[in-house]
């Protein structure tokens, strides 16, 4: 069942008698964020700290909240507006507040997974709203380092026409004349962190470096050398040595002019600049970053000197296939399976040669299996695009014949076609009518048809052809079907969980006529259950709505009366029936001794 968070505060909660809480919007290791209303009527963001969960470096030597004294004294457009802060009591704890101006928009995170940023113009017009940010902080008698600059904490209020960056959460800024034992690195993400902060060296120039993280991670896709180091997590010191290591080879530019327009070399001399390990070869101010960005300044060689032809990468996936499409990045939520999908398959399938040096055959195919309507045809399309594959669906009325042998003829042609069309996905919808149990299975030329296509399918992985099958009935499949060497990987895919429905309805409403104030969070909590195509048909019976009343704008009010009017179209019993068919797969698989196959569906 999807749980939607809720934080400390309840709703309706009055704190001082001047904030009435509205809405718990997320949680971080010692802090809460509210959405709440003033008793002047105005919206604003109230953080609420943990006193007992804060590091000791978070305070000052009066033992006040550095965030808080910071920001109070703090006014540039580009910031949060400080309100007000206090102490609060609640049930028998001790908690400090603070609260902002509230920010219209989303994260630059959210704003980057919703859908890429595809100009050089829009990069740098992001990048030098928080340099001119940095530009005040550093300038200030007694320096401020923000040491947390990534994509998390620059916000794009959406009030006007044109996005405007603003620089948030103070948790780690530091004064630069503080002693380094107030730098605390824990919870960092470390892939924005330049290196000589790892030995608790921060300085105006390791906050450039962050800022052409971000940029490069706005063209690129990634953090520069990034890692994945979630693995290393337990031992503080082992991601730093990782990620320190990843930064002795050549800064890697790929090759990305199809999909951001006005792409040239200046932003990588730039880029190359910034993010130099000396800190006395970056740009030294923010001032000097902005004219770099502004093409104000020419850069000097040496750090800004033409890419070498090595340094660019043609992104390319493997055998010259053309990603057509957004990939994953079309998909909302599944983020663990496009995790594993990326890990176990697609990078399998780009380091091949790789994998034979190692005497390992590439992966061979995967079941998807849940109820109606959750996805499953849209993500295998989605793959295929992300994997850079040919992608070919069959139904069974592709592989109907009216001829006795004449279904296997199909078949094996179909595997010849794709095998020398490689690399392709086969993408089968309904795998259980083509493939059923042959134990339930009285016709003998059906029985041969589930035989071919097992033939076909052994081993196909080597062939450059990677099978997907979908169904809304694995217990109907013939168990063969999921040996080894066939499709050995299975997932089930449930109804969309809340942060999926969140982005779903982000994505629907994206690029249609919005009214001021939708709230996602909530059409996400009032959406449990639903599948994705439920989530799909809301918007659009919201939009008809809309245009019937001859209203300008979809309204929240509109969006909630029709989710009121629409019931979920799997219901709950049937909910828990593919809940018990998924628990028992697991555990026959188990007893089979499939102890080596990956964990079916999503870690609860």
């Amino acid at each position: 069942m999807d749980i939607l968070k809720t934080g400390i505060l309840p709703k309706n909660l009055s704190i001082d008698e001047r904030y009435s809480i509205l809405l718990f919007i997320k949680q971080g290791s010692n802090a809460e964020t509210y959405r709440v209303k003033g008793s002047d009527g105005k919206l604003y963001f109230l953080k609420l700290f943990n006193f007992a969960k804060l590091h000791r470096s978070a305070f000052d030597v009066n033992n006040s909240l550095l965030e808080i004294e910071l920001l109070r004294n703090l006014k540039h457009p580009n910031l949060p507006a400080y309100e007000d802060s206090g102490e609060l009591i609640f049930e028998g704890k001790k908690y400090i507040y603070l609260v902002l101006d509230f920010i219209v928009g989303e994260t630059l995170a959210e704003r980057i997974n919703r859908a890429p940023i595809s100009t050089v113009f829009d990069v740098k017009r992001i990048a030098v709203d928080i340099l001119s940010v940095l530009d005040y902080l550093h300038s200030l008698p007694e320096p401020i380092i923000h040491n947390e600059i990534t994509p998390q904490n620059i916000m794009l209020d959406l009030k006007n026409n044109i996005p405007q960056a603003k620089l948030i959460d103070f948790g780690y800024a530091r004064s630069f004349n503080q002693s380094t034992k107030a730098y605390n690195k824990d919870g960092l993400n470390l892939n924005y962190v330049a290196s000589e902060c790892f030995n608790n060296l921060y300085s105006p120039q390791s906050d450039l470096y962050s800022v052409g993280a971000v940029i490069y991670h706005l063209l690129f896709g990634m953090p520069p050398w990034f890692k994945d180091v979630s693995k290393f997590m337990a031992d503080r010191v082992k991601p730093e040595e990782v990620i320190l290591k990843e930064r002795n080879k050549p800064l890697l530019f790929p090759n990305v002019e199809a999909q951001i327009i006005d792409f040239d070399n200046e932003i990588l001399g730039i880029l190359k600049k910034a993010l130099q390990q000396d800190p006395d070869n970056r740009f030294q101010t923010a001032k000097e970053f902005i004219q770099a960005l502004n093409g104000e300044i020419e850069l000097d060689g040496g750090a800004g000197s033409p890419i070498k032809p090595e340094q660019l990468v043609e992104q390319k996936p493997a055998k010259e296939i053309v990603k057509k499409g957004k990939g994953f990045a079309a998909i909302a939520g599944m983020q663990h399976l496009k995790d594993k999908l990326r890990h176990d398959v697609i990078n399998a399938i780009e380091n091949s040669e790789e994998y034979k040096k190692h005497n390992l055959g590439l992966p061979n195919g995967m079941l998807l299996y849940g109820p109606p309507g959750c996805g499953k045809t849209f993500f295998a399309e989605k793959f295929a695009e992300e994997a850079g594959y040919n992608f070919i669906k069959i139904v069974s009325s592709d592989l109907a014949s009216i001829y006795v042998h004449g279904s296997q003829e199909k078949i094996g042609k179909l595997f010849k076609e794709a095998r020398e069309q490689a690399p392709t996905i086969l993408y089968f919808d309904e795998l259980d009518a083509m493939v059923p149990s042959r134990e339930k299975v009285n016709n003998q030329s059906q029985s041969g048809e589930v035989n071919e296509f097992l033939s076909q399918l052994d081993n196909i992985g080597d062939s450059g052809v990677f099978v997907i099958g979908s169904t809304n009935k694995p217990d109907s499949l013939d168990r063969a079907v999921l040996r080894a060497g066939r499709l050995e990987r299975l997932f089930y895919i449930p109804p969309p969980d809340f942060q999926a429905r969140k982005e779903m309805f982000e994505l629907y409403l994206k690029d249609r006529p919005l009214d001021f104030g939708i709230d996602y969070v909530v059409l996400a909590s009032l959406t449990e259950h639903y599948v994705s195509s439920d989530i799909k048909l809301l918007v659009d019976e919201a939009s008809r709505k809309t245009i019937r009343e001859q209203l300008k704008r979809i309204t929240m009010e509109t969006l909630e009366t029709t989710i009121k009017n629409q019931k979920p179209t799997v219901s709950m019993s049937d909910l828990k029936k593919y809940e018990m068919i998924r628990q028992e797969i697991e555990n026959d698989l188990n007893a089979e001794s499939f102890s080596n196959r990956p964990k079916i569906g999503f870690k609860p």
